[in-house]
């Protein structure tokens, strides 16, 4: 069996390891990742960071690519999941992506939508989705300027997210009780493989989960039907370690001092550390993670980078602004300690959210290319945000594979290229995953490998 993740965040393969993650779709890339012997694929499409009808674009892009190479090498649909995977919190374009790959990639029987994320505390129960047993609705995240939303309800929240084209009354729900009954009941199992065979003509379904062995027990039960039926899943992290059979527990870091950079005698390089994200719990983050003294501020003022984003200064004043910029974090490498690139913290008002994600772009692109100038310099990079992250990979380091390494905290994994000319471990850390010193703790982690 073949799992094939579409990934609309560089964050989301956060729980697994000893697998490829695709940054580029060209038809040779994708033709390596398949080739791999690793049952899971992770495909990084971003299109979190995209409008949605760029995203849409995207999405067809890459699926009719992916289904001309699945046809030649001979792949069987039969021996494939397709999971498109989203946020945890249920920002991004949850209703759109599944429906453009059912189209392309389809038809499916059903499509099931699984935000859970156990190491991050995000549960579903009686289909109401919660952060820390907090509806969802009700934190930071449900009011994100691009992808708010009013509903913790899954059904409605589908509903509200599709403009009405689903309907919640037409949702199915798998709660927790028969995920349990199925577990401990083989007469049970029986009856959700019966519910489950029933479904035709993409169903959609909400699946609740409050711990991991209610997906084990979900994905056990879709698996008895792999060849009967046909389905898609929009998902968080914990659905694909249920069906990947890699849990929490194995995803151990084992080689961890021998991926981070040494200098000419034997010692580790300094790090670099990028906060793109501006959730309130990374403002958090950065503070905390600021007040050690071995970690050293370098902000990038938003004022600033609105001018060159609007084309008011010239070539020449941007080509000053990064000079001046890259000499402030060579001189913090140089002194040993690590330079924290970040962004004025608090919301910027565009007029549109389309300028606001080209704007978000824009600056990552910055923070990549200014990490991309110290590559000599550095033991590790700690990323965090997902456009930050995806833009590091794939421009900054100009990358088209990496390999999953696993975790070092619970949901932050690190990832290290496979090009011999790149060689050191980059974490890649969600906005919105961990409290106020989880930035600091791996920070801590990697300096004291």
């Amino acid at each position: 069996m073949k799992i094939i993740v579409l990934d609309d965040d560089p964050t989301g393969s956060q729980t697994v390891y000893g697998c490829p993650l695709l940054l580029k779709w060209d038809k040779q890339t994708l033709v390596k990742g398949l080739n791999n012997t690793s049952p899971l694929l992770f495909l990084l499409t971003n299109t979190r960071s995209l409008s949605p009808e760029m995203a849409e674009k995207r999405i067809r892009e890459i699926c009719k690519i992916l289904k001309l190479v699945i046809n030649e090498i001979g792949l069987n649909n039969n021996e494939i999941f397709f999971v498109s995977r989203g946020d945890s919190t249920l920002r991004g374009h949850g209703v759109l992506e599944p429906f453009v790959i059912n189209e392309e990639l389809g038809p499916f029987d059903a499509t099931f939508h699984i935000p859970a994320f156990f190491e991050g505390g995000r549960t579903t129960k009686n289909g109401i989705h919660l952060l820390n047993d907090r509806p969802v609705h009700k934190t930071s995240f449900a009011q994100d300027k691009i992808f708010g939303y009013s509903t913790s309800n899954l059904a409605e929240w589908l509903e509200e997210k599709s403009k009405s084209k689903i309907k919640a009354k037409t949702v199915h729900t798998i709660l927790v009780k028969q995920l349990i009954d199925a577990n401990n009941d083989k007469k049970e199992m029986k009856n959700l493989i019966k519910i489950l065979s029933t479904f035709v003509d993409n169903q959609i379904v909400t699946v609740d989960g409050t711990e991991e062995l209610h997906l084990k027990t979900f994905a056990q039960s879709i698996k008895a039907l792999s060849y009967r039926k046909r389905f898609l899943f929009r998902s968080a992290a914990s659905l694909i370690n249920a069906l990947s059979n890699i849990t929490s527990e194995s995803n151990n870091l084992n080689d961890l001092k021998s991926l981070i950079v040494k200098d000419n005698l034997g010692y580790n390089k300094p790090g670099m550390i990028l906060v793109g994200s501006h959730v309130q719990l990374a403002d958090k983050q950065l503070e905390v993670l600021l007040s050690n003294r071995a970690c050293i501020g370098i902000e990038i003022f938003v004022k600033e980078i609105i001018q060159i984003f609007d084309a008011n200064i010239s070539d020449s004043l941007l080509t000053k602004f990064n000079d001046k910029l890259l000499q402030k974090i060579l001189n913090v490498l140089n002194s040993n300690k690590t330079p924290v690139i970040y962004t004025t913290r608090g919301e910027v008002a565009f007029e549109s959210n389309l300028k606001r994600m080209q704007f978000g772009i824009f600056l990552a692109q910055i923070m990549a290319n200014l990490a991309g100038k110290c590559l000599d310099n550095l033991g590790y990079i700690i990323s965090k945000g997902g456009i930050t992250t995806n833009i590091l990979l794939s421009e900054g380091l100009n990358l088209s594979l990496v390999n999953l390494k696993g975790q070092i905290l619970p949901g932050l994994s690190i990832v290290f290229p496979e090009e011999e000319s790149i060689s050191l471990p980059i974490v890649t850390f969600p906005g919105n995953l961990g409290d106020q010193n989880t930035l600091l703790d791996a920070w801590k982690i990697m300096e004291n490998c």
